[in-house]
């Protein structure tokens, strides 16, 4: 991998750090929307957006609905807008698969925490880049993964491999991951890296840390392959595209 700078340890809190990188092109074949496509690049991480004990009321209810199916191989995914739940080595559509059944799994509470979370996240994103919030859109996907290390059954499995937002999803403009687990205590591997000329730049998950980045490829990254334990985050991504947005889950 060559030279590994940690950019965020597990044992340390912060307050907001952010990097600014040059933009790369990946933006230029897309729409823009003046006031928000950005022109400002880089990645922030903060641990003071979102408290340990709100993190942890987060995860759970990952640990209900993840309870209710899972992956066979090392990568599970919940995703609450679309309702998507990997089920052995295919994903079914939850609500629809659960019913009624789902009242009895989240609660209005669980979804109004969620939504409270999403704000403050695309709040911090926004000032961190001088954009307004309003001009950020919620989009799709956005998701629960629970990691662990069960070797990979499917591609969707595979997710350790180098990527850019920007390029897989073409609506991602803002990327964010909230960690709900804890490096080296829940979960050993799992960082994610940066991958930078020269050298790549880690993030050490933390419950509670948020890390942010411009989605296009000056930001080309991947997650390590989890050796052991379980680590899970939520992804929320947004856009300026407002044909590209999705609203707050509703609890069924």
């Amino acid at each position: 991998d060559g030279v590994t700078e940690v950019l965020a340890c597990h044992s340390e809190s912060l307050q907001d750090k952010f990097i600014e990188v040059p933009c790369s092109e990946d933006y230029n074949s897309h729409k823009r929307f003046e006031g928000c496509t950005p022109r400002k690049c880089g990645r922030g991480v903060t641990d003071a957006v979102i408290t340990r004990e709100e993190a942890e009321r987060i995860r759970r209810i990952a640990e209900r609905g993840l309870a209710l199916g899972g992956s066979d191989g090392g990568a599970s995914i919940l995703d609450l807008h679309s309702g998507a739940l990997s089920l052995g080595k295919h994903f079914v559509n939850l609500y629809r698969y659960f019913g009624d059944k789902i009242q009895d799994i989240f609660t209005e509470e669980d979804f109004a925490l969620y939504r409270d979370v999403r704000q403050r996240i695309q709040q911090r994103i926004a000032q961190a880049f001088g954009i307004s919030s309003a001009s950020l859109y919620l989009t799709k996907p956005t998701f629960f993964s629970r990691i662990n290390n069960t070797e990979a059954k499917t591609t969707h499995d595979e997710y350790w491999h180098p990527h850019v937002d920007k390029v897989t999803y073409g609506s991602f403009d803002y990327t964010s991951l909230l960690y709900l687990s804890d490096y080296t205590e829940d979960f050993g591997g799992g960082r994610f890296v940066f991958i930078d000329a020269g050298s790549n730049k880690t993030i050490e998950p933390r419950a509670g840390r948020v890390s942010f980045f411009t989605s296009g490829s000056e930001n080309l990254h991947r997650v390590e392959k989890v050796r052991w334990g379980t680590r899970y985050a939520i992804t929320v991504s947004f856009t300026c595209n407002p044909d590209h947005g999705i609203g707050d889950p509703v609890l069924m």
